[in-house]
């Protein structure tokens, strides 16, 4: 039996995440009696004294928005992945007392889309420029060999895609989110974009559409997902994503390899459809 450990998710809000059935499920797959899992609505200004409290029986921390920048200065070390976008989303308390930061969502999506047979690409189209979008182009840095192209709503979002795509070597072809349908014609689609924004594409979908990786998870499927799916495109789901960064999160916070895939994307299906 395991010494009792703990660990959590902060964000706000809280409530809706996923991240506790998730890693629960890990636990009780693994055998690890007495670890537990919970989340805790935390907000920027509330973040520093969160972690002033713990003790150490917490093995780490799952982190969403807002908070993703802001644990930033509380840490000892950040890996190069969460350094390239300036966000951290796993925290791990090493056995000294060190805070280390990682970014599972980078290559989460990668392992999300190698699942499903993407390996790489020639080009690909991002739609959205928020903080997701970042990652995107981060985790297509790794597997598009050519020209990504984003598309965008101001001229502020324009700029900042720019910057990321320079910091992060990835050819960028920067374009207006009304000519979003040309998007839909890329081999790789990554949507980004919050529920409900990408609706008016779906009658948009090509008669052979490629691969169509969707971040959001509920409501599921989104519009654009559906009609991709009915004309027979491969769809990644922001529940693969999910489970493939929570995955990478429960390894690094137990130490355990590989971490029950399976039995996580099970107890995500099933907590989706409770809802």
């Amino acid at each position: 039996m395991s010494a009792p450990r703990r660990a959590a998710v902060l964000g706000s809000p809280i409530a809706h995440s996923l991240s506790p059935v998730l890693h629960r499920a890990a636990y009780a797959e693994l055998g690890l009696e007495g670890w537990t899992y919970d989340r805790f609505d935390v907000d920027e200004a509330a973040l520093p004294g969160f972690f002033e409290k713990l003790g150490p029986e917490w093995a780490g921390l799952s982190l969403t928005m807002p908070l993703k920048r802001a644990v930033i200065p509380l840490l000892d070390e950040i890996s190069d992945t969460a350094a390239s976008v300036d966000a951290v989303n796993t925290v791990v308390f090493t056995e000294d007392g060190r805070r280390t930061g990682d970014n599972t969502d980078i290559p989460g999506m990668v392992a999300a889309l190698r699942e499903h047979g993407i390996d790489k690409v020639d080009t690909a189209a991002v739609l959205g420029a928020g903080a997701t979008a970042s990652s995107a182009l981060a985790a297509l840095a790794r597997i598009c060999t050519g020209e990504v192209a984003v598309y965008v709503r101001s001229e502020a979002r324009a700029a900042e895609m720019r910057e990321w795509a320079e910091r992060l070597d990835v050819a960028v072809r920067i374009a207006d989110w009304a000519d979003a349908e040309e998007a839909l014609r890329a081999p790789l689609v990554i949507a980004t974009t919050p529920a409900g924004t990408t609706d008016a594409l779906a009658s948009a979908v090509p008669e052979t559409p490629a691969t169509l990786f969707d971040v959001l998870y509920d409501p599921w499927p989104t519009a654009l997902a559906a009609r991709w799916s009915a004309y027979g495109g491969a769809v990644v789901s922001g529940l693969d994503l999910l489970v493939h960064q929570a995955v990478l999160q429960v390894e690094q916070m137990t130490g355990r390899t590989p971490a029950p895939l399976a039995a996580m994307r099970k107890a995500g299906e099933r907590a989706l459809a409770d809802r």
